[in-house]
């Protein structure tokens, strides 16, 4: 196995311009989606990391051809579709493999998957998910070993509007119901449906593919599914997550930057908190302009459902929020596994109390250090680099195939705005 990990020489200013490429969260779901069609779609600005690669493997796995058009778009044909080859050691591995099951549903009157992986951010049930399903009409059982059998039940194609409620603001679920209910006879009506942007994306490609939707970006969204879906093809959206690592990333460095390829209409809260913290910026069509500041004020951030502060965005904006004056509160209200990067922020320097699993006040500004550091999953990871590259001198940071999964070619990327940062393979 090669182990990488990052070398990063800190306190360079960094200039120049760097782009947000497409957004993960809505490549998964529109990557499975695709299959609901025997039709080729096209998927254009595909962004180059573990987790697509990953989805493209287990979508392969299932008969399904793949082709590269060229570097970012790509043609999928799911004419021959044999879900009983699927790859179960890539479904074990990722978190969105979850959704092969709306695809499944739609697909198949039976089928059985086990338990997803993916990030250790907390307890990520899939609770939500077997709920829906079930009030959608399947009956599921489990075993010991983390299989799930879904069966049929008879009233979920009977034609009859269904309503269903999710048990939670679920992304995943809300996205595994679109897909499973874009071929269904009937109205679907999922209420508590997540608005994010990931979201709203996949319903613009399943409308390309011939479902009616009606309330993308609201909490209850109406799907008018049909048995037969044609091939789309589909530019999807960039990743706003990215662009607010960036801005953190500029801010913390005292850097001039310009951010390109923005998606400004969905970062209106981030936006409004860089503000309030003091961040230098200017927006500009899809464009963000960041210039050095120099003064911070301490902030509360409370991560919320869409459109509210995003849980990605958190742990990169605690970095930035070390370097200003006064106590800032962090309230991470979804994952109570979000802060295991803080004792390696505390091993640089930073002033940071942990009050429970989803709380914590940093209080600065404190100057950060250079040491051995591990990124714990894909957020974190990001978020050290920002740390490594504010400290003062020499930082290793390990375990970087977590920022491979969300953050594509990232250190060439920074290298390119002037960031002194390096990969190294053992």
């Amino acid at each position: 196995l090669i182990m990488a990990f990052f070398l990063i020489q800190g306190g360079r200013h960094l200039r120049g311009e760097i782009e947000a490429r497409g957004f993960k969260n809505a490549a998964t779901p529109i990557l499975a989606a695709s299959l609901l069609s025997s039709q080729p779609s096209k998927i254009e600005n595909i962004p180059l990391i573990e987790d697509i690669f990953r989805m493209i493997e287990l979508i392969k796995s299932l008969g399904v051809k793949v082709d590269w058009l060229n570097k970012r778009d790509l043609i999928i044909q799911s004419s021959c579709f044999q879900p009983e080859k699927v790859d179960q050691k890539v479904i074990r591995q990722m978190r969105s493999s979850i959704l092969l099951w709306g695809v499944l549903a739609a697909k198949r009157d039976s089928f059985q998957t086990p338990s997803p992986g993916g990030c250790l951010i907390g307890a990520r049930s899939v609770e939500t998910h077997l709920n829906a399903f079930r009030e959608l009409g399947w009956e599921i059982e489990s075993n010991k070993g983390g299989l799930y059998y879904f069966n049929r039940g008879k009233n979920w194609s009977d034609g009859k509007d269904k309503e269903i409620i999710l048990d939670e603001f679920s992304v995943t679920a809300t996205e595994n119901l679109m897909i499973a209910a874009a071929v269904r006879s009937g109205k679907t009506i999922i209420k508590i449906a997540a608005a994010d942007p990931s979201v709203q994306d996949l319903g613009r490609f399943l409308i390309k593919m011939g479902v009616r939707i009606k309330g993308l970006g609201t909490n209850t969204l109406t799907i008018c599914g049909r048995k037969k879906l044609k091939g789309a093809s589909y530019k999807i959206m960039p990743d706003p997550i990215e662009v607010g690592t960036f801005i953190s990333l500029a801010a913390a460095t005292k850097s001039n930057l310009t951010i390109k390829n923005v998606p400004v209409d969905y970062l209106t809260f981030p936006l409004k908190k860089f503000r309030e913290i003091g961040v230098d910026f200017y927006v500009e069509k899809n464009k963000v302009i960041v210039k050095p500041s120099h003064y911070f004020n301490p902030v509360k951030i409370q991560t919320l459902p869409y459109p509210g502060f995003p849980t990605d965005l958190q742990a990169p904006v605690s970095v930035l929020l070390t370097q200003a004056k006064g106590v800032s509160l962090v309230y991470e209200t979804m994952y109570e596994g979000r802060f295991r990067y803080v004792q390696d922020l505390k091993k640089m320097g930073a002033n940071i109390s942990i009050n429970d699993a989803h709380q914590i006040l940093i209080t600065g500004p404190t100057p950060l250090y250079g040491k051995e550091i591990k990124s714990y999953d894909l957020r974190a990871g990001a978020s050290l680099i920002i740390a490594a590259l504010i400290a003062h001198g020499e930082s290793k940071i390990d375990d970087i195939y977590q920022v491979d999964r969300g953050y594509e070619k990232i250190e060439e990327r920074l290298q390119r705005i002037g960031a002194e940062i390096e990969r190294i393979s053992e």
